[in-house]
């Protein structure tokens, strides 16, 4: 990903990426997003873009291997979090869902994370200390709860499944208050004239609806024009 399209990738949301893939593609029915509502730790923050680093937790039950082992883990998932290629984003799954019940992330892990350079976090899972998170580092999880409960690492650059959206190591990523989105390796060429495509053909319509009081076939003349213009 060049520095142009990195750029552009943090001024547009997330939807505007998803139709942009679909414009690239020349067809509808990109499926590689999350499903249902989740939450951002900072909704004016703005979209987050990187590169997956990957990781699963568990947080319901005590765990049953030694601490000797889950402490050498969770060394062996910091380093493997601030490695990598950048931007990246912490993409981290709660085995526990849909009932997950222990906060990954709150002041503490943000703050770690977010040292290492890394741009935000994805979860399944839960989040806390809303008041306290770092400025610069959106967390876009599942839920919101008071505890930490028992959480610890279980797999590290094994992949991740967010809502349905299914995330390899190293998988491009956009995210922001809507969700998030993987971005497709054939498109990640083309994404850049796709963005500003579409953000050209939606002005057919939106430039007119939004100038005031619209006849219907005033309207029924721009949808025309948008409509052949569009994927």
């Amino acid at each position: 990903m060049d520095k142009e399209l990195h750029n552009l990738l943090k001024k547009v949301d997330t939807p505007t990426v998803s139709n942009a893939i679909e414009v690239a593609q020349g067809k509808r029915g990109y499926k590689n997003f999350t499903r249902g509502t989740m939450h951002c730790s900072d909704a004016k923050a703005g979209s987050i873009v990187g590169y997956a680093r990957t990781a699963s937790i568990a947080a319901a039950e005590a765990p049953l291997e030694s601490s000797d082992i889950i402490r050498a883990r969770r060394m062996n998932y910091y380093q493997h979090m601030s490695e990598g290629p950048k931007p990246s984003i912490a993409v981290v799954e709660d085995i526990d869902f849909p009932n997950c019940v222990g906060a990954y992330w709150g002041e503490v892990n943000t703050n770690v994370h977010k040292s290492f350079g890394i741009s935000g976090a994805l979860t399944n899972g839960v989040m806390r200390d809303l008041g306290d998170l770092p400025n610069g580092f959106p967390v876009i999880a599942g839920s919101i709860g008071p505890s930490h409960m028992f959480t610890h690492v279980k797999t590290i650059g094994e992949g991740a499944n967010i809502f349905g959206m299914e995330v390899k190591e190293g998988a491009l990523l956009h995210a922001d208050q809507h969700g998030a989105i993987v971005i497709p390796d054939n498109v990640i060429s083309d994404l850049y004239s796709a963005i500003n495509t579409l953000l050209k053909t939606e002005k057919l319509i939106l430039e007119p609806s939004k100038k005031g009081p619209m006849s219907f076939k005033e309207f029924e003349e721009a949808w025309s024009t948008f409509e052949k213009s569009r994927t």
